[in-house]
Formats: structure tokens, C-alpha cells, sequence
């Protein structure tokens, strides 16, 4: 019998992408995510929208002045980018191929249009959840709540919330974000049915090969 170890397998990482109409709840289920979670990190994007006074800088997002975002445009530094609510909003990709050879998952807080260009350029490194609320009137009292916004960007947000429901069927997975701890959960479940995905565990063809060569 042969006593040697077989290959070792290493898994490829991916794009986690979880969308939502502003309000339904996607960035507190990724900060939970990325605190229930070891193998996976927040994708941070550049804006150039005003740093809210609960934010930080380099953790929730880079803030770009407009020509600099700009500037990463025209020199293809991102992976995807677009304009939401008035705001540009981008993922830098230098870092993101490195990260996912390594195998480690990355979460992208981003909307439907960045989705669409994840889609075009990543295809098979992608998972893609989208989050639904309960009702409209629950998605409005959660954009109230926060107090993050002025009200009259409370208003646009809930006039531009048909639109970006209408998208839900380009995802992967589709969530009603009912109860949140129970929202949370499925997310982690989706994660660790993902991870074990053949084409995502390079070397697993090896390694079965020598487990049907360990014989007498």
C-alpha cells in the first residue's frame, strides 16, 4: 500500500455578492457574515459620495474626490463601477484576483448594476444573493430608522426601490429578509454549499487519483 499523503486540494475563492434595495437590510447581514465568517473579506469600494458620520475611512469605503474615480476609470484599475443616486461607486481589482487564488471569499455590498459587470468579466467566480424585504412599508420604517439620509433622499431611495426590485431574477439565490437572524443564517448556509462546489476545489482531480492508486 501506498503511505504517502495525497495532493493537497486548494480551494479557489469567490465573489459573494449580496444586493438589495437600500433599506432591506444587505449591510448589517455583512457585517455579520463577516463576523460569523473566517474565510471571507469585505470587498471595500471607492466612492465619491460624503463620508457619513458613522463611517470609516478604508473600512466601510475609500472616498474619492469625482476626478480621481475619474482617473481609475480611464485606467481600467476597476473591476465594475456605477453611478447610484447621484454617487460613483467602484471596486478596485488589483487586489481581488490575488485573493481569490488564495481562497478566500470575497463579500461585495454592491447593487444590481454592478452585479450585471461582475457577470461580463467573472462569470465563474461569482455567487450572487439578492435580498428582499418583507413589504415596501417595512423597507421604508428601516430607511427612517437608520437616520443616515436627509428626507428627501429617503423619498428618492423608495422611488427608485421598484427599479432595482425588478432585477431580483439575475441572482443566483433570492432572500425575503424577514427575520434577520434567520436571513442570516441562509446566507451562511448558501456559503458553505458553495465552497464545496467541484470546479471551486483546484487539485481534487489529483487527489482522488491517488486515493485509487493507494491499494495493495
Amino acid at each position: 500500500m501506498n503511505t504517502a499523503s495525497p495532493p493537497p486540494i486548494v480551494r479557489r475563492g469567490f465573489m459573494f455578492v449580496l444586493s438589495s434595495p437600500s433599506g432591506a437590510g444587505k449591510t448589517t447581514i455583512a457585517h455579520k457574515i463577516l463576523n460569523f465568517e473566517e474565510e471571507i473579506e469585505l470587498s471595500i469600494s471607492v466612492t465619491t459620495r460624503p463620508k457619513r458620520p458613522s463611517e470609516i475611512e478604508g473600512e466601510d469605503y475609500h472616498f474619492l474626490p469625482k476626478h480621481e474615480f475619474d482617473k481609475m476609470v480611464q485606467n481600467n484599475e476597476l473591476l465594475e463601477y456605477a453611478l447610484v443616486y447621484g454617487h460613483h461607486y467602484g471596486t478596485p481589482k488589483a487586489s481581488i484576483e490575488k485573493q481569490l487564488a488564495q481562497g478566500t471569499d470575497i463579500l461585495f455590498d454592491i447593487d444590481w448594476q454592478g452585479t450585471q459587470q461582475l457577470k461580463q468579466v467573472a462569470t465563474a467566480d461569482l455567487v450572487s444573493v439578492f435580498l428582499l424585504p418583507p413589504t415596501l412599508k417595512d423597507l421604508e420604517e428601516r430607511l427612517y430608522k437608520r437616520a443616515a439620509d436627509e428626507e428627501e433622499t429617503i423619498r428618492m431611495r423608495m422611488r427608485k426601490s421598484s427599479d432595482e426590485l425588478s432585477h431580483w431574477a439575475e441572482y443566483d439565490y433570492v432572500i425575503i429578509n424577514t427575520q434577520l437572524e434567520e436571513t442570516v443564517h441562509a446566507v451562511q448556509s448558501i456559503l458553505h454549499a458553495e465552497r464545496l462546489k467541484r470546479r471551486r476545489q483546484l487539485g481534487l482531480a489529483n487527489f482522488v487519483n491517488a486515493l485509487r492508486e493507494d491499494k495493495e
